[in-house]
């Protein structure tokens, strides 16, 4: 099945024995140049490519302040290194997350630091040469920007600030990623990350709404492009047809058509996901979020709701209003965005939804927190709110349900292994090895609790599981949305 030795799950985490190198060999596709030139980067490597990088370090350092201190302040202390679930599937010490910020911090130090100038062997300052490149290429690629080791770290430096530098870094000398560049073009081109036209979307709609009106007896319609309508809906395009993502949409449709509100999806934002966040561009961020405004104003809208992707909300989130704000014509009763678990809560709350929760009595559940859910970003107006209401939801449509270990919930979860522009097939041994912790605390729960499917509200994480599950042992459909839980267990008012 794999052309790669698979990490053994054992019953307690082993911090491994170091092997350097060990992936040394793992690299993603480099993007062509028809990829690179609308993203503004150079389509192939500059002649002096030396020089740029080292600048646009310098840049880079000077516009973040948050990178420049996490470049000075890091003591060496060694509480990260066994943090990494690429550490940890890997053994790869340039996988430990001070390994990983030292690819970058040893060049800021030859050309930023005076003891580096003058003494770059004692500091352990490198210069800039094709080797260090391609080692950022691809160990900035091993990298998911889950933020774990961040929790962890005295210092709270986040390593994924160090791969989103290095990408940038990398793009700006012409070395872009094929995966995550390609994916931006397509939703800055035509508005979502796989490239659908407003037709073929309209038509998986169509065919929804007959799905749910045969299986339940009501008329539950998907709108697209309608104006006027209370909501914009804004999910990742794989809601719109992968499996069990589409499962999710569907719960979505049911909740805002059983509290009478009415919504809409747009051609034009038919994407939740923002890959500009992995590559650490921020001219990218802004313009694929600047989408979303300028469908919400086309369509006249009064509320935009997110839907179940964990980077898209956490660019949502924290940077909407900053990027593409401002949000003042919609209407000032709701935030500005909402997650489509908060909406599902609320109504939860107040009565409007009804459940019978044993129409998932064939399952126990367990639940995965998203990195980006988990930790940047919150849901509702209370602390932890992120981890609360998605279980809350979870409890009131399923009669069983176990947490898997306490390390690795909440802000300590460990990440799918395919977050931050890794979900590509190019890269999957590395999704596979990064994978492993998680897996090692489902077959925990599994063994000790016959939990048979975990719930989840990321398109990433949930493409990324349906793939992995077979590798350890487990079926792919045992993932699911925490929406198509809601979808099974919603009590509809029939219609006259």
């Amino acid at each position: 099945m794999a052309d790669f030795e698979i990490p053994e799950l054992t019953e307690k985490r082993v911090v491994p024995k170091l092997v350097p190198g060990a992936m040394s060999h793992s690299a993603p596709h480099v993007a062509d140049p028809e990829l690179q030139d609308p993203l503004g980067y150079p389509g192939e490597l500059v002649d002096n490519w030396e020089q740029v990088a080292i600048d646009k370090l310098g840049e880079l350092k000077g516009k973040y302040r948050g990178l420049q201190v996490f470049l000075d302040a890091c003591v060496r202390c060694g509480v990260c290194t066994d943090k990494c679930h690429f550490y940890l599937g890997t053994a790869d010490p340039k996988n430990m997350p001070v390994g990983r910020q030292e690819l970058l911090r040893s060049v800021y130090r030859r050309y930023y630091t005076l003891a580096g100038k003058w003494f770059p062997r004692l500091v352990g300052a490198r210069d800039m040469t094709q080797e260090v490149l391609d080692e950022w290429y691809n160990y900035f690629h091993q990298c998911t920007e889950c933020r774990r080791c961040s929790v962890f770290c005295p210092f709270g430096i986040d390593t994924a600030e160090f791969a989103m530098a290095g990408r940038e870094i990398l793009n700006s000398v012409g070395k872009g990623q094929k995966y995550a560049n390609e994916v931006i073009g397509k939703a800055l081109t035509i508005g979502n990350n796989l490239g659908l036209s407003g037709r073929a979307i309209a038509d998986t709609l169509e065919s929804l709404e007959e799905d749910v009106e045969e299986e339940s007896g009501v008329k539950v319609r998907f709108p697209i492009d309608e104006k006027g309508a209370e909501v914009l809906l804004v999910v990742p395009s794989a809601d719109f047809f992968a499996e069990p993502h589409v499962d999710g949409l569907i719960g979505y449709g049911k909740v805002l058509h059983q509290a009478g509100i009415s919504w809409t999806f747009s051609s034009y934002a038919a994407e939740g996901g923002n890959f500009g966040l992995f590559i650490g561009s921020y001219n990218n961020t802004r313009e694929l979020s600047r989408r979303v405004r300028k469908a919400a104003l086309d369509l006249g809208v009064k509320r935009i709701v997110f839907g179940e992707c964990g980077h898209a909300w956490r660019v949502a989130y924290s940077s909407l209003n900053t990027l593409a704000g401002p949000f003042d014509f919609l209407d000032p009763r709701y935030p500005v965005p909402q997650h489509i678990c908060e909406v599902t809560y609320d109504l939860m709350k107040r009565g409007v939804l009804k459940f019978d929760k044993s129409q998932n009595d064939h399952m126990v559940l367990t639940f995965h927190d998203s990195c980006n859910v988990a930790r940047a970003s919150r849901l509702g107006d209370m602390p932890g709110g992120q981890f609360t209401i998605p279980r809350e939801i979870i409890k009131a449509t399923c009669n069983h349900f176990v947490e898997m270990s306490p390390d690795t919930l909440y802000d300590a979860t460990f990440c799918c292994g395919a977050g931050g522009g890794l979900l590509t097939d190019e890269l999957m041994e590395v999704r596979v090895k990064g994978a492993m912790p998680r897996m090692q605390a489902v077959k925990q729960v599994a063994d000790n609790h016959g939990v048979t499917h975990m719930a989840n509200m990321c398109a990433i994480c949930k493409s990324q599981f349906t793939k992995i599950f077979p590798y350890y042992g487990f079926g792919k459909d045992m993932i699911v949305s925490v929406h198509q839980l809601v979808s099974s267990a919603i009590i509809l008012d029939k219609q006259d």
